[in-house]
């Protein structure tokens, strides 16, 4: 084949049924060219590398065997679905990824017909492909169902209730375990073990090949006996392989497969194509195919910020370690936490650490190297995490839950039933509160203040920055005498470093007491707005604001005095309880109270801070800022708060348009 053409074969896939046109003995180089474009694209956007690069011969293979147009193919998680992308009509918007106004980094049905599900969370791809499956029987079509989940997703309960479900519909579907071997961090419990045996399950997968090839040369009987071998392959099965859980739960099991040899993995899937009933097809791929610092750390190329593409050196801060930062550097908010839990955890012997599958995410990964029978991670699993640490609390330890918001949407019945109503001393340690950026809708955590703020005994702490980060951990942990849950919600990314320091008079606000707020600016007289008097009619507002936005609170303060309006700030430190007596001294005498979050409207603290205004007779008006009651697509941090208004320019416009 000439360079030429081989240049040409991804240029010239605009569509699956191009990929189709394609000879088999092509599909290779054509993994290969994908490969690099994904790699190319991803170091300048960032994105989800390590997962896509291990995906890329299955990928193809599905989009070469089924028509994903009218076939069913829901991808778990779905983050690693960009080759999915760019053989389905995305390939010149593939570079887009990511960006703020670009296509997303998951399945989004607004984007394709080849992506019938949206997805972001993981466990849930099986349950809906059932869904698809039985309504296709309904209707009497023909179209295929497939359901690809990885091994990290298999630990979550919601894919083992549909598989049971499955074998009680029996319908057809294809399920197709991807193991990678891990998910966002290595795979624990009994499952994996389980994998790990039939990965490694030579004995069984190479005495059935050999039989088979044996008995399929005799002459005339050898087609019968092949076919004897397969009636009693369960037992054989049971024989050479400790388990059989999914023959157990109805599914016809094949593999393990080599999930980067593509012509294998086309021949494998046209045979389980037409068998009947539920299928679950086992292939073993490597994260991070193909590029050896992705290969060499999956973990850190799991979700990446731009990188180098030669050298793989990433430009994100996370690169640098945290136990390197000193107290007067800027620590990311997840690394304030972590230093802060372990210097707790040194002196007290009963804190112990619990996360969901994200021991490096949010911040543990320390904790458990040097406390390892102290942490515990419960794999893809948020409700057995907050249940277990009832439990815990309940007999005089001090749990620590660290969970991503977004993901702690998934407990949120124990959070309630559990938790809540025993009144058991859970922290719960909320990252990735807010808007997240790039990763959109299925990651921000906009929602936390507002199904937080309705759970009896819950306390909920809002620190502005990373030193009161540590603080609100240690006050949270050895309580005082208080009981009941306290959940304390911090963003993503990097804290305020000096700013934070600087912000207040030193030592003079550093430490909230518990359940009360704090005025931190209380603004000051300029020419433009003394003109002889202390303050002037009509110019007068307090921005009430809670995490970060305290410091875009500040600077918006200080703007408006240069046009002549007298600004204070005000940080609640809590939205529960909140403090409703500064609120209601901080505001008399003022003209305008916004209030400015990121969270949803309705539950959050605008509203929790109008009824407490309402309580303290205020009479002036009130704005809210809030993330509008939609779902915010993908972008920066920076883009996404410029856009919603809940910047520091955002809320200088809302105060000019009020007190114009």
């Amino acid at each position: 084949m000439s360079e030429e053409k081989e240049a040409s074969l991804l240029s010239g896939i605009g569509t699956s049924s191009d990929l189709k046109a394609l000879p088999p003995d092509q599909l290779e180089l054509l993994c290969a060219q994908l490969r690099a474009y994904i790699l190319e694209v991803v170091s300048l956007n960032g994105g989800h590398l390590s997962s896509n690069l291990g995906v890329i011969e299955l990928s193809v293979a599905l989009e070469y065997v089924f028509d994903t147009s009218l076939d069913r193919l829901v991808w778990d998680v779905g983050h690693q679905s960009y080759a999915h992308k760019i053989l389905t009509g995305r390939k010149e918007a593939f570079k887009t990824l990511r960006q703020e106004g670009g296509i997303s980094g998951f399945p989004k049905r607004a984007e394709s017909i080849s992506d019938p599900y949206d997805t972001g969370h993981s466990s849930t791809s099986i349950a809906a492909a059932l869904g698809f499956a039985h309504a296709r029987d309904m209707r009497g079509e023909k179209h295929k169902v497939i359901a690809l989940i990885g091994d990290g997703s298999m630990t979550g309960g919601q894919a083992f209730e549909a598989l049971n479900f499955a074998a009680e519909l029996d319908t057809d579907i294809l399920v197709i375990l991807n193991d990678n071997h891990m998910s966002i961090a290595p795979n624990i419990g009994g499952l994996s073990r389980y994998l790990t045996r039939l990965r490694s399950s030579s004995a069984y997968t190479g005495s059935k090949q050999a039989v088979k090839s044996f008995l399929a040369r005799i002459p005339l009987l050898g087609g019968v006996l092949v076919k004897l071998i397969e009636a009693v392959k369960d037992s054989l099965r049971y024989i050479m392989v400790n388990g059989v859980v999914f023959s157990e739960l109805g599914f016809q099991y094949y593999g393990p497969v080599d999930g980067h040899d593509v012509r294998r993995l086309v021949e494998t899937l046209e045979q389980v194509k037409e068998l009947k009933g539920p299928v679950l097809l086992h292939v073993v791929t490597q994260k991070g195919r193909g590029y050896v610092p992705a290969v060499e750390d999956a973990t850190a190329y799991h979700g990446i910020a731009p990188f180098d593409l030669e050298t793989g050196k990433r430009s994100d801060s996370s690169a640098s370690s945290a136990s390197s930062a000193s107290h007067t550097q800027t620590l990311s908010y997840t690394e304030a936490f972590s230093q802060a839990l372990l210097h707790i955890a040194q002196e007290n012997p009963d804190v112990i650490a619990v996360t969901a599958a994200m021991a490096d995410g949010t911040g543990l990964e320390t904790f458990r190297q040097v406390f390892p029978d102290r942490f515990f991670d419960t794999g893809i699993a948020e409700q057995t995490a907050v249940t277990f640490s009832t439990a815990l609390a309940l007999s005089g330890l001090k749990p620590v839950v660290a969970i991503y918001s977004s993901f702690l949407q998934r407990a949120f019945d124990q959070l309630i039933q559990d938790t809540a109503l025993q009144n058991a001393p859970v922290v719960f340690a909320i990252d990735r509160s807010g808007l997240v950026g790039e990763d959109g809708p299925t990651h921000h955590g906009v929602f936390d203040l507002s199904y937080l703020n309705q759970i009896p005994n819950m306390a909920v702490m809002l620190p502005r920055d990373e030193f009161m980060l540590g603080h609100m951990l240690r006050m949270a942990i050895l309580r005082d005498q208080r009981t009941g849950p306290i959940a304390i919600r911090y963003p993503r990314g990097q804290g305020k470093g000096d700013a934070a320091l600087q912000s207040t008079e030193p030592g003079e606000w550093d430490l909230p007491l518990w359940g009360k707020g704090q005025l931190v600016y209380q603004g000051r007289q300029t020419e433009a707005n003394q003109l002889g008097k202390p303050s002037k009619p009509g110019k007068q507002a307090l921005i009430i604001a809670a995490g970060p936005l305290v410091y875009e609170a500040l600077a918006a303060a200080q703007s408006l005095e240069t046009e002549g309006y007298f600004v204070a700030v005000f940080d609640p430190c809590f939205l529960k309880p909140i403090d409703q007596e500064g609120i209601g001294d901080a505001a008399k005498q003022r003209d305008l109270v916004l209030v400015a979050e990121e969270n949803v409207p309705s539950g959050g603290l605008g509203q929790t801070v109008a009824r407490a205004l309402a309580a303290e007779s205020y009479q002036g008006k009130i704005r809210l800022l809030s993330v509008p009651d939609a779902f915010v697509p993908q972008g920066s941090q920076k883009e996404l708060r410029s856009r919603l208004g809940l910047d520091a320019q955002g809320m200088v416009e809302a105060i000019r348009e009020e007190l114009r």
